[in-house]
């Protein structure tokens, strides 16, 4: 009998198990590696970095280079940078990253990740709204 009510115990128990946190340091690598290419102003180095598709957007890396310094300040000259979560979404993986500009504010950006014959690349960032604090 204590054996029946123990299992129907655990039937019904909430289960804890541990958060599962998913992390990537190759791909932190690649993020963080073309961001010192940009802090260089070696914008041929940050352009390895991007997908096939993004240089075939581009075309060279100094139209690529001209666009993330007039659309993506805070990745061209950051002053702080930190990783925050790596998920999967839609059958696509992204890493959150919480850039700090050079004024000292804070911008969060999602990278999508995609794995190509030379390892991990960036096929996309995008501008993410800054969580809000208190409702």
């Amino acid at each position: 009998m204590k054996t029946l009510i123990f299992a129907a115990f655990l039937s019904i128990a909430p289960v804890a198990a541990p958060a599962q946190t998913l992390s990537s340091p190759d791909i932190e690598s690649v993020i963080s590696r073309q961001i010192d290419a940009f802090l260089r102003d070696d914008f041929e180095a940050a352009f390895a970095f991007a997908s096939p598709m993004i240089k075939g957007i581009f075309q060279t890396p100094e139209r690529f280079g001209r666009m993330v310094v007039d659309g993506y300040p805070m990745v061209w000259r950051p002053s702080d940078m930190r990783f925050l979560e790596l998920r999967h979404e839609d059958g696509r993986l992204f890493q959150k990253v919480m850039l700090r500009d050079a004024e000292g504010r804070l911008h969060y950006l999602d990278y999508e990740m995609i794995e190509g014959g030379d390892g991990w690349q960036i096929n996309s960032v995008q501008l993410l709204r800054a969580p809000t604090l208190g409702v």
